[in-house]
């Protein structure tokens, strides 16, 4: 019976359908046949009817509005009409759609585009009055009129908007209809649309007003003049209350709501819209040729005003020193999201220039890019943590760098030159890994203003000689932080991806493309991090306890040729917060370094976002433990003290310890001999750390424990002619050396410098065998030679001799 069943009630469908479909096809033939010019017209009008509608509705260009990651305003700037209206919401906030169907169009759900009871209503009152006194329009309707700018009010138009509301309703929803008319209805003045009107007159989203507000806002389209300060408050309040009380008859709200609503006051004279981030807004508005929607980004709106209020407070004593521009970048090292945004600092925009955007502006970049260079001769194997680097009066063809404080340590541990920012290793370093290497290593982590070759910028690439953004140095640092943080996530593989430019808007994360060699390897991040985290600073300088109450971070400072640039950059495993200040005008001020200026409002914004209880994790799958030379931090050699640490297992290809050597020594161990003047089975022999006369001058004043070697027998002068005792400093090698002309017109005097070996002794100069005088302590001539080729002749109380030429190249 089932199976009768079914095919009883299925087979004969297709036949009905076959038979209906027949019946369809002669019908319309015979209607053809008979009225063929009223069927063309109705085609005719059914596709006029279909394309009536315009797609899209409205052409009218809307404000740039930015929100943060809670879709918080952060602000908004008027749209190229000069309307505040804002991009079309996803939904209408449920009071003002109740508010407003009761007022304007209660039959709203029911109707198709036109309400036949409120146009016979209408058309009877204006019969009656003998004028226009009532439109009778539904909200369909008025959405078809907003959209039609600019048409008359006559009967015809009406008719228009009436058979255009028809199709409007069978193109949209009643949901999208109304969304139209909140976003493009008249709300006074130049405000258009519920959510610019409920910021402009309540300071607050549309979702966030009350009852009062929304039925105030409801009765503004139907008559927008009143909102006029001043002016038609007892009307618009009115208008106003007898809404509230239809919202009681009706049911939609209580009637003690209604009567406690009807106390509210009504809004003043339009308000200022939020400015939390002008900056980015401007950026956002110069990227978005025209606004579509809102730009919600990834700052945390709470940290967004936390940061404006710590960089408005520094700015306050920052100007005292006529320094008036600050900006800061504060990022989540995981997905490179920016948190914070803080372009430039409130201040008079006439005098110093706070509209413009520092964050993405080329500064000199003083000595922020240190770290990089350790990280990379860490990661290439050049260098260990603890190697010594020379630390002594240079030149590089005409370029001479000076530490900050003026001072020298002769030698320095790597790691540690790079805490205390001593430019001058910095330089040998660069000069030893190689410009163009350096180069090419900056623009892989992510440094996108090196516009010129390697050789424009120099070794001064390293000390500011080079350009960068806030923008790009925050990105590179986290990018950093980032690989460091997946070494155990990827299980010591890498993913490229991980160094990239920080984002301004959430993002999915993408999926990781591991392999075995990144970037830069996590164990050169790991160590440039705990070198960066063991600052050291004077004890004068008054910042520091503050910063010590400060979780661990790894932060660097860095200043800028003539006090322009002061920067200071910290991240940890969760946080980057780089902060730029000075004045964007470019002018210098005394105190405009980065460890008083930046490096303050740094550690202000690192306590805004909490204590970092957390460190970076020792990538140890590429640590090894080895042992190092204990006094010059190399491999070592075969007279070294051995102390072992952990380095980058590239680290062990760096070469052996050149500083201990085997002297051998009298009996006594008083003096140095050889076997050429003191018989071979009376020597003893020791180990000594021996370092090159200009680095031991200065390394021995800086280390009390340093023990020089003996000096050389008497009767030994032939070892004493293989030694040398003295080395120049200026002038290093053959140089060709321009002597500028001074303000008045007279050519200024060259410094020439030497070192000895021994503090006390005495140096006798010559130039061109003519005896210019002697010198002791300290070993500097100032001279003035004539153009052409000389011959400096050094020669100590010894009769050792030391001999350098040099050109002074013409002075025209």
């Amino acid at each position: 019976m089932e199976g009768y069943a079914l095919n009883y009630f299925e087979c004969p469908f297709p036949y009905v359908i076959s038979l209906l479909l027949a019946v369809m096809k002669s019908f319309w033939k015979n209607i053809l046949k008979r009225h063929p010019r009223k069927l063309i017209v109705l085609a005719v009008l059914g596709i006029a009817y279909y394309f009536c509608l315009p797609e899209p509705l409205f052409h009218d260009p809307f404000c740039t509005v930015l929100s943060s990651r809670e879709n918080k305003l952060l602000g908004a700037r008027i749209a190229n009409d000069g309307q505040w209206r804002f991009p079309p919401a996803d939904s209408v906030p449920e009071k003002f759609s109740k508010a407003i169907i009761a007022f304007e169009d209660k039959r709203f759900y029911r109707h198709i585009g036109v309400d036949p009871l409120a146009t016979g209503r209408a058309l009877r009152l204006n019969l009656q009055a003998g004028e226009v006194v009532s439109g009778g329009s539904t909200l369909s309707m008025q959405v078809i009129r907003l959209a039609r700018k600019g048409k008359s009010r006559s009967y015809f138009e009406k008719i228009i908007e009436m058979i255009l509301a028809t199709r409007l309703e069978a193109r949209y929803s009643k949901a999208e209809i109304l969304a139209l008319y909140a976003s493009y209805a008249p709300f006074g003045g130049n405000v258009v649309g519920i959510d610019a009107a409920a910021w402009k007159y309540f300071g607050r989203s549309a979702h966030q007003l009350s009852w009062a507000e929304s039925a105030t806002l409801a009765v503004l389209p139907n008559a927008p003049s009143l909102i006029h300060p001043g002016r038609n408050r007892d009307a618009l309040k009115r208008k106003r209350d007898d809404l509230l009380l239809k919202l009681a008859e009706t049911g939609i709200v209580d009637s003690l709501t209604a009567a406690l609503a009807q106390y509210e006051p009504l809004p003043q004279k339009p308000l200022a819209l939020p400015a939390h981030a002008p900056h980015l807004l401007e950026q956002v508005r110069q990227q978005e040729i025209e606004a579509k929607s809102i730009f919600r980004s990834s700052l945390n709106f709470s940290l967004q005003k936390q940061a404006n209020r710590i960089l408005a407070h520094h700015h306050h004593l920052l100007s005292q020193n006529d320094i008036h521009n600050a900006a800061a970048i504060i990022a989540d090292i995981e997905t490179g999201q920016v948190l914070a945004y803080v372009g430039n600092t409130p201040c008079d925009e006439k005098e110093h220039g706070c509209t413009v955007d520092v964050i993405p502006a080329r500064r000199s970049t003083g000595s922020i890019l240190k770290p990089f260079l350790y990280a990379a001769m860490i990661d290439d194997g050049v260098i260990l943590p603890n190697t010594l680097v020379p630390d002594v009066p240079s030149r590089y063809g005409g370029y001479h760098p000076k530490n900050y404080d003026r001072d020298y340590d002769g030698a320095v541990p790597a790691h540690r030159a790079l805490s205390r920012s001593l430019n001058v290793p910095a330089v040998h370093m660069l000069n030893q890994y190689g410009l163009a290497r350096f180069h090419t290593r900056l623009q892989q982590y992510g440094m996108t203003t090196l516009d010129y070759a390697p050789d424009h910028y120099g070794l001064t690439l390293v000390l500011g000689g080079a350009e960068a953004s806030l923008w790009d140095l925050a990105g590179m640092y986290a990018s950093m932080a980032r690989t460091l943080n997946h070494y155990s996530l990827y299980h010591g593989k890498y993913d490229k991806g991980d160094f990239h430019p920080l984002v301004l808007q959430q993002q999915a994360s993408s999926r990781a493309k591991l392999q075995d060699h990144g970037v830069l390897s996590t164990a050169a991040c790991f160590q440039t991090f705990e070198a960066m985290s063991k600052v050291n600073r004077p004890e004068e300088d008054r910042n520091w306890q503050t910063f010590a109450s400060a979780g661990k971070v790894a932060w660097k400072t860095g200043t800028s040729y003539g006090f322009r640039d002061a920067w200071a950059i910290g991240v940890t495993p969760r946080y980057v917060v780089a902060v730029w200040v000075g004045n964007a005008d470019g002018e210098g001020r005394p105190g405009l370094v980065g460890v008083e200026a930046a490096a303050p409002v740094m550690f202000d914004l690192f306590d805004a976002l909490g204590r970092q209880q957390s460190w970076f994790a020792a990538p140890f799958g590429e640590l090894v433990m080895s042992p190092v030379c204990r006094l010059s931090g190399h491999q070592p050699g075969p007279y070294c003290p051995i102390d072992s640490m952990m380095i980058y297992r590239q680290g062990q290809q760096s070469g052996p310890c050149p500083y201990h050597k085997r002297i051998h020594l009298d009996a006594e161990g008083h003096f140095r001999v050889d076997d050429a003047c003191y018989s071979p089975q009376d020597m003893t022999h020791k180990a000594y750390f021996v370092l090159p006369p200009i680095q031991e001058s200065y390394y021995q004043s800086r280390n009390p424990d340093f023990i020089p070697m003996p000096p050389i027998h008497p009767e030994c002068q032939e070892l004493a002619g293989e030694e040398k005792a003295m080395e120049l400093v200026y002038p290093k090698f053959r140089t060709k050396i321009y002597i500028p002309i001074d303000l008045d017109g007279l050519a200024s005097k060259t410094v020439f410098e030497v070192t000895h070996r021994d503090s006390e002794a005495i140096i006798y100069w010559h130039l061109d065998d003519y005896y210019l005088g002697q010198t002791q302590g300290i070993h500097e001539m100032a001279l003035q030679p004539t153009s052409g080729l000389h011959r400096l002749s050094l020669v100590d109380m010894n009769g050792e001799r030391l001999e350098r030429k040099f050109e002074i190249l013409d002075k025209k």
